[in-house]
């Protein structure tokens, strides 16, 4: 019993920790335009929030009810790892864009599930190594026909 009212209480903080303060908005993080080269010889342009701080991360597109067609938010990682990112909070659906470092796109976990509580949050996870994250609006992936091998331009990438 007290290991499930610990548990409770735990879900309770995270739930509530992105109104208790201290943690930036969406809405006042750094903006950058990127751009999807796909294999078919298409360019898409995006202007995109770019969240490279921690506390950015953790907040991510939390408690955000809309976004611009062309709008999304970049995840910048100092390395290349695995990545896992969940929809806690997350009121949208998205689509979670794993970017290698050189800019390549290496999965596409699309049309995500916005939170749902009775379900709880999801897990979407990277294939391989990730050095970035982009979300943009679930279903524009394949509305576009961006898919993996397809690359961003963006000056955190390495061309060569």
């Amino acid at each position: 019993m007290t290991k499930l009212l610990s548990l409770l209480a735990l879900f309770a903080v995270l739930v509530a920790a992105p109104q208790i303060g201290g943690a930036q908005t969406p809405q006042s993080l750094e903006t950058e335009e990127i751009w999807i080269e796909t294999a078919s010889g298409g360019s898409h342009h995006f202007v995109v929030q770019i969240a490279d701080e921690p506390d950015e991360q953790v907040t991510g597109l939390m408690h955000v009810t809309e976004m611009p067609a062309d709008g999304g938010m970049l995840f910048l990682f100092p390395e290349a790892a695995p990545r896992s990112f969940w929809t806690m909070n997350t009121l949208l659906s998205l689509d979670m864009v794993f970017i290698a470092e050189d800019g390549t796109i290496v999965n596409i976990e699309e049309r995500t599930r916005p939170f749902d509580p009775s379900r709880g949050p999801e897990m979407h996870r990277s294939t391989g190594p990730a050095t970035a994250v982009l979300e943009i609006n679930g279903g524009v992936s394949q509305l576009l026909g961006i898919a993996a091998g397809d690359r961003v331009v963006h000056p955190h990438f390495d061309a060569s």
